[in-house]
This record gives C-alpha cells, sequence and structure tokens, in this order.
C-alpha cells in the first residue's frame, strides 16, 4: 500500500462510513481495482481509520459524551447488543460473504428498500426530532434493523436509517441516532481488531497509518456535517438511486 492508496481509501472510508451507501462495500470494490492485498499493512491501516471514524463523531457530538447524558447513551448501548451478540456469533460466516458479487446485490437490494420507505414516509409533528426523546423499545428495534449491517454491502448507517425511519424518527434524528450508534459499534469493532492485530503495527509504515488517519478524519467530520444539512432540505432518495445504480454497475463490471 503506498501514499495514494492510502489517501484515496481513507477518503472512501470518511466520506461512505456514515452515509447510507456501505463503507465496507466501497472500500471491498476500491480494494479490488487498486489491487491491494490484504496484509499486516492492510489490516493495521482498516484499523486506524475506522478509529479516525470513531474521533469524528466523538468531535461532532462533544455534547453527547458526557455523564449528563448517561440516558441517552443506554438506549444506545441498547440499541448495539443485537448486533455484538449477533455478529460475535456468527463472525465467520460472516467473513465468508465478503464476496463482490453479494455486495453488489446488497447495494440493490438497500437502495430499492430506502425508495420503498421514501415513498410511504411522510414526517408529521408526531416524530421524533431529537435523539434524547428515542424511547427504549425504539432504540432496541433500530437495534435489530442494524443486524442487517452485517451483510457487506447493506451498509450499517443505512441499516439503522431505515429503522430509526420506520419508528418515527424524523430523518434528521434518524441521521444522528445511527452517528451516535456507531460509536459502541465501531468501538467494539476496532477494539477487537486492535487485538487480534496489534503485532501487525510492527511491520506498517507509521507514515501510510498517519496518512490515512488524518484523511479519514477529516473528510468523516465534513461528512457528517454536509450530510445534516442535506436532509434539511432533501430525502434518502437520491442514495436509494445511487445504490441500485452503483450495485447494478458492480454486477455487469465483475459478474
Amino acid at each position: 500500500m503506498g501514499i495514494f492508496d492510502s489517501i484515496l481509501l481513507g477518503i472512501i472510508e470518511g466520506f461512505t462510513e456514515f452515509l447510507p451507501i456501505s463503507s465496507t462495500g466501497h472500500l471491498i470494490v476500491a480494494s479490488e481495482f487498486l489491487n491491494i492485498e490484504q496484509n499486516s499493512i492492510t489490516n493495521a491501516y482498516q484499523v486506524i481509520i475506522q478509529f479516525a471514524a470513531i474521533l469524528a463523531v466523538v468531535l461532532n457530538y462533544k455534547e453527547k459524551f458526557s455523564i449528563k447524558k448517561i440516558e441517552l447513551w443506554k438506549k444506545l448501548i441498547l440499541a448495539f447488543i443485537p448486533i455484538g451478540i449477533v455478529g460475535f456469533i456468527f463472525s465467520s460466516q460472516i467473513k465468508a460473504m465478503f464476496d463482490i458479487k453479494i455486495v453488489a446485490i446488497m447495494f440493490i437490494v438497500g437502495g430499492i428498500i430506502f425508495l420503498v420507505v421514501e415513498r410511504f414516509y411522510k414526517e408529521t409533528e408526531n416524530h421524533i426530532d431529537d435523539v434524547e426523546k428515542v424511547s427504549y423499545k425504539q432504540a432496541l428495534y433500530i437495534g435489530l434493523a442494524q443486524i442487517f449491517a452485517l451483510i457487506p454491502g447493506t451498509s450499517r448507517a443505512g441499516s439503522t436509517i431505515i429503522g430509526a425511519m420506520l419508528v418515527k424518527l424524523n430523518r434528521k434524528a434518524s441521521a444522528e441516532f445511527s452517528f451516535l450508534l456507531a460509536f459502541p459499534v465501531m468501538c467494539a469493532t476496532t477494539g477487537y481488531d486492535l487485538l487480534k492485530h496489534y503485532q501487525e503495527f510492527t511491520d506498517a509504515n507509521l507514515f501510510i497509518l498517519a496518512v490515512g488517519f488524518i484523511t479519514a478524519f477529516i473528510v468523516a467530520y465534513i461528512t457528517i456535517k454536509l450530510f445534516l444539512k442535506f436532509l434539511e432540505s432533501f430525502t434518502f432518495v437520491a442514495f436509494g438511486i445511487y445504490r441500485i445504480v452503483f450495485g447494478t454497475i458492480l454486477l455487469l463490471w465483475f459478474v
């Protein structure tokens, strides 16, 4: 992995991690195009860019990371539990699904779901507009929806946003709950990967890791802000269309 690869993958991770278009799917595709083999350097790199994305959430929502918000975090932890349990039990089966064809199909399926949900979704005054008003029951349902994100190409953000919209959160609150829910999910994932691959950091080029970290952090931080601004005027229809087009191109190109 060179500097160019590090910058490009950092941009992809930062831009796609919090959008409903699957960061994992895009990174798999990018790695295929760049012919990047999975080794100690790429393993260490994936850990470091995930950490950068976590940091972007913390800085964007630093007021939420307080003991005063303990009630909100109880709900977020509850929402995390389903994917934590399923992901741990079926980790080997999940890794076996990391295939371009599966990614492409799930891009299309996810896009169709977004278009269908948006077709019937109408925001009203009854819809929750503040993540702190989410109930425990709603948080659990969102967490159950997040399990689908274990299928490559589905998108963690996409699954949680759809789940949140279906339990009557407005679009902005759905996106913000998804951002905050990423914190426990990615902390668990990054922590596990770090323990598993910590020795591989000794073989990695620290400069390449630093470039990837900085790139992913800056892009993720900006993307979160722009995404929320986008939702003030637009729906998720564009993301649904993008997913279908991108998935179709992948099927035609690789399959």
